[in-house]
């Protein structure tokens, strides 16, 4: 006679080991699909997001200038030991792959200083007798070294990490107190892109929003077939390249296109509309390519919303329109939710469609990851851009989440 049955330990046990046995089983499962995600989305994304604020130029191709900066104050004139030291490590760095990212680096935070340091390079080994010889050859070679606003930019990047690009993308700067500043006037506009960035991206999700509701309501009242029709042309545009509906808004919106030609000839205006290279051209294209992200959520929640409700609302005297605001409208806040987040996350991401149809104060954030990626070769500041997008997205998922969960805790 089996005795474990009278055992309440050793069924426990079993137990445990049965769902240790189902655990093991779904990690196996879900493992090669976790591992191919870490090593191709997980990693790259860390690894570039640490660009933001790795700072290694100045450290690694300026020690010994470093060292005799230690106890600068940064304000007055820099001991003639930095001069020996700065001619020391650029005569070390001549020739060399680190000469060219150390003044691509030290130009970022003052102009010129790219040509200082290449000018200065073109001029080592430097021939001093002792470090106030070294001061006397630097400061006629150029004037520009006995500034201490030059030496004050070295040993600010005394450490292989830095707020730099994390503060310029938001206007900011450090101070020469080490506080955090305002950037002047005219050096940046990065507050500005976001808020361009955030406004495009609100516009197109109302716009989304007011088109794609009504289209889903109606779409929920149609019988199966008829639905399922209508379903699948909002489905065409997935099928269709980006960049192929791009180019056909182009022609349908040029001066001489489709739309300006149609309302000229049809004697409502007398000259064509400007409807290309501007804001509204990138609003037009962005909704049409939006539209299916918000159609979808709502269409799938109201789908589950009994027609019913409104019946028996208007039955006991409420006019339809109440009946369908005070009724049905709250019934398809999850939908309206998930659809507005859904584009307003897809839409802040944006750069092929500002760029193509809209002008030079429609690019959004992303024009400028990509200009700072693939022409200036600046990755720390493409790096921090793409960071607090990141970072704005997350805190508006988490905004989502939190109010989405109190709904569902209210009902």
């Amino acid at each position: 006679m089996d005795t474990t049955l009278d055992d309440p330990a050793a069924i426990r046990r079993a137990m445990q080991a049965a769902q240790r046995r189902r655990t093991w089983r779904a990690l196996l499962l879900v493992g090669p699909l976790a591992l191919f995600l870490l090593a191709v989305f997980v990693i790259p994304i860390a690894s570039l997001l640490t660009r933001a604020v790795d700072n290694p130029e100045v450290i690694d191709t300026l020690p010994r200038t470093l060292q005799a900066l230690a106890r600068w104050d940064g304000r007055d004139a820099p001991p003639d030991a930095a001069f020996l030291a700065l001619a020391q490590d650029l005569a070390h760095a001549k020739n060399s792959p680190a000469a060219g990212e150390l003044a691509r680096r030290l130009n970022y935070e003052i102009s010129g200083y790219r040509s200082l340091i290449f000018k200065t390079l073109r001029r080592m080994p430097l021939e001093a007798a002792d470090d106030a010889d070294a001061r006397a050859q630097l400061t006629a070679l150029d004037k520009r070294w006995a500034e201490p606003a030059y030496w004050a930019v070295i040993a600010g990047n005394d450490r292989s990490w830095t707020p730099y690009y994390l503060l310029a993308s938001l206007d900011l700067k450090l101070d020469t107190g080490g506080h955090v500043a305002a950037a002047p006037p005219g050096t940046s506009a990065f507050q500005e892109i976001f808020s361009r960035t955030f406004v495009i991206s609100l516009v197109v999700t109302l716009a989304t929003l007011a088109l794609g509701y009504p289209l889903a309501y109606w779409i929920t009242r149609l019988p199966k077939r008829r639905a399922n029709l209508v379903l699948i042309c909002i489905l065409i545009p997935f099928w269709t390249s980006v960049l192929v509906r791009i180019a056909a808004w182009v022609v349908l919106l040029q001066r001489e296109g489709l739309i300006n030609s149609a309302l000229g000839g049809l004697g409502l205006i007398s000259e064509p509309l400007p409807l290309l290279f501007n804001r509204l051209g990138v609003y037009i294209a962005m909704v049409h390519i939006l539209l299916p992200f918000m159609v979808l959520p709502l269409y799938s929640v109201m789908q589950s919303v009994p027609p019913s409700y409104q019946r028996a609302a208007i039955s006991l005297g409420s006019h339809p329109f109440a009946a369908f605001w005070r009724v049905y409208v709250p019934q398809t806040y999850p939908g309206i939710a998930a659809g507005s987040l859904l584009v307003f996350i897809i839409a802040i991401g944006y750069y092929i469609t500002p760029a193509l149809l809209g002008g030079a104060g429609d690019q959004m954030i992303s024009y400028y990851v990509a200009y700072f990626t693939n022409q200036t070769i600046n990755w720390g500041m493409a790096s921090a851009l793409g960071l607090i997008l990141l970072a704005a997205t997350l805190l508006l998922y988490a905004l989502y989440r939190r109010i989405s969960g109190r709904e569902l805790a209210l009902n």
